[in-house]
């Protein structure tokens, strides 16, 4: 049988900032966007926090209520990712087989070993604690949906296991939101059935939940059973790429045509380098947006010929955006998203029409900016409609956070993991 594990960094953001100012380990603490520029959700807190009732993905304004001595501190991307970095070389001790859920999460694959599960959770735990400097809640079980349960059971610092003798005990009394994969719609669906809890799930049999939910039901059944086989991908390989996108909530509401296009051509220029960078053509563009009221819709239109230039998808985007109904609506956010993508080694149909040709040649110069933002950074050349409105175009330079002139706190135990060094490599 197999032994998986799965690995979840305890409220990851927050404890990194609490490495850099121990003062605050003990005090109510969030990891937030900034509200002057409507990035105001809660990304990450602490355990103090969270007993004070601070959820993950509310308002900050929602949080302070709970909560007025809650500390914000704004997030750094680089620096967490340099600390997952950093677990993971850990786990490479233990197994190949590590399958990244978010930069907080991991599968391990540790069939095989010579040690037991529970035995290699438990020094997992205390080497990244030790080491690092954080804690984690590890699931152990004979597949992943199960190991990914047992982690979310016993937190924080802990290990849960999650046997094939057990399981019917631990799990089906659960909530059946707890289970994978179940949102907020699907937790919806099933209430209509009178489903509340995992056992209700499985109970209902594997017909039925086909055919009210398709595939969907049957792939939740099975996996309420215990009966996953999905096996944990090996390092260094990464699902096909479904899609690229970005999105962007503006800085204030956009009311005029030539706001929205100045958005639209900053997530424009990133898809496309994006789609260059990975060698990939997109088929269709999809926009996506989102009003004062949040309400959100999406539109998408399929092109005649695949493309990777940004002047393209812009035009697309913006064709797409006149035509919707709801044109007019002061919007929030807006979103640009490539799909149906196809290799560029397929090749290219060539062609004389005047448009593909004009196409062509903004490729051509597209890639060379990319080389010069390679060199000289991402915001080194830019379009001159963006300067009009560098905050509305998002530009870092306009608004950067910039970390603080710090050292990495020491750790013990682990001879690579020097103060100075890793600082420098995260900044």
């Amino acid at each position: 049988m197999r032994v998986i594990l799965h690995s979840d960094l305890n409220a990851f953001y927050a404890n990194v900032e609490c490495l850099y100012r121990p003062e605050l380990k003990n005090v109510p603490l969030a990891v937030c966007g900034d509200p002057a520029k409507r990035q105001g959700i809660i990304l990450a807190k602490n355990e103090p926090a969270k007993q004070m009732g601070v959820t993950t993905g509310e308002a900050v304004w929602q949080a302070l209520s709970k909560c007025p001595e809650l500390k914000l501190v704004p997030p750094r991307g680089r620096l967490y990712i340099r600390y997952s970095q950093l677990v993971r070389d850990i786990y490479k001790d233990y197994t190949p087989y590590i399958e990244s859920y978010g930069i907080d999460e991991c599968w391990l694959d540790v069939t095989g070993h010579k040690r037991d599960g529970v035995t290699i959770a438990e020094e997992l735990r205390q080497r990244v604690k030790s080491e690092i400097g954080l804690t984690v809640s590890i699931g152990i079980s004979f597949n992943k949906i199960f190991a990914k349960l047992g982690s979310d059971l016993k937190k924080p610092d802990a290990i849960c296991e999650i046997r094939a003798d057990n399981f019917q005990d631990l799990v089906w009394p659960l909530p059946v939101r707890s289970l994978l994969f179940v949102g907020r719609q699907t937790e919806r669906k099933l209430a209509g059935m009178n489903v509340f809890t995992i056992g209700d799930l499985v109970r209902l049999g594997s017909d039925f939940l086909q055919l009210r939910l398709g595939k969907r039901g049957l792939t939740l059944w099975q996996s309420a059973m215990g009966l996953n086989q999905d096996p944990v991908s090996e390092v260094g390989t990464y699902p096909p790429v479904k899609s690229v996108g970005n999105s962007m909530t503006a800085i204030r509401n956009l009311h005029t045509d030539a706001e929205v296009k100045l958005v639209f051509t900053r997530l424009a220029d990133e898809v496309a380098a994006r789609l260059r960078e990975q060698k990939l053509y997109c088929s269709t563009v999809q926009i996506s947006l989102r009003d004062r009221d949040l309400f959100s819709w999406e539109r998408q239109s399929k092109l005649t010929r695949p493309t990777q230039c940004s002047v393209k998808i812009l035009q697309e985007a913006m064709s797409l955006y006149r035509k919707d109904n709801y044109h007019g609506r002061p919007l929030r956010s807006l979103g640009v998203r490539g799909t149906d993508l196809c290799r560029s080694e397929c090749g290219q149909q060539l062609s004389y029409l005047p448009d593909i040709q004009r196409e062509e040649r903004w490729l051509k110069l597209e890639r060379t900016v990319d080389s010069l933002r390679s060199r000289y950074g991402d915001e080194s050349i830019l379009r001159g409609v963006l300067l009009a409105d560098r905050a509305l175009a998002g530009l870092k330079s306009y608004s950067q956070v910039d970390l603080p002139e710090c050292t990495l706190p020491g750790s013990v135990g682990a001879s690579y993991l020097k103060p100075g060094k890793i600082y420098k490599e995260v900044v």
